[in-house]
């Protein structure tokens, strides 16, 4: 084999030239040639406006629901019966606890505003067989 020597072999120049100021005016003509049709932008919001109102209303029920709920629950007093019942069946309550949580309007309801016959209490206490209970209360 010959020994090859880069240095001294003349070397073959490429067939492709660049033009002169070939770079410089190359962003212009590539733009020049693309269409000026510019696309159309539609924004996220337009596009979903649907969705994004649903959630806007979804999310103020949410915070008005507890809202409605406090002011719309009226405090309604129990009836003498279920009240009689509770006490009747809660053991662990006694009368001391009671009377110290009475008021003083509490207290004028319970008066009593008839007066009882001397007849009438005889006869309570003669039909009665539990006659120390009652003298007790």
């Amino acid at each position: 084999m010959k020994t090859f020597k880069l240095e001294n072999e003349p070397k073959i120049e490429s067939g492709f030239t660049i033009p002169e100021h070939y770079f410089d005016d190359f962003s212009k003509k590539v733009l020049s040639q693309l269409p000026e049709e510019k696309s159309k932008v539609v924004p996220l919001f337009q596009r979903r406006k649907n969705l994004f109102f649903a959630v806007a209303a979804v999310v103020i029920i949410a915070l008005l629901l507890p809202i409605y709920n406090q002011f719309s629950t009226t405090s309604e007093e129990l009836d003498t019966t279920t009240l009689e019942n509770h006490l009747t069946y809660q053991t662990d309550i006694n009368p001391y606890e009671l009377i110290s949580e009475l008021e003083e309007t509490d207290i004028n309801k319970i008066h009593p505003t008839t007066t009882l016959k001397e007849e009438t209490v005889e006869d309570v206490l003669t039909t009665n067989p539990d006659l120390e209970r009652l003298i007790s209360e």
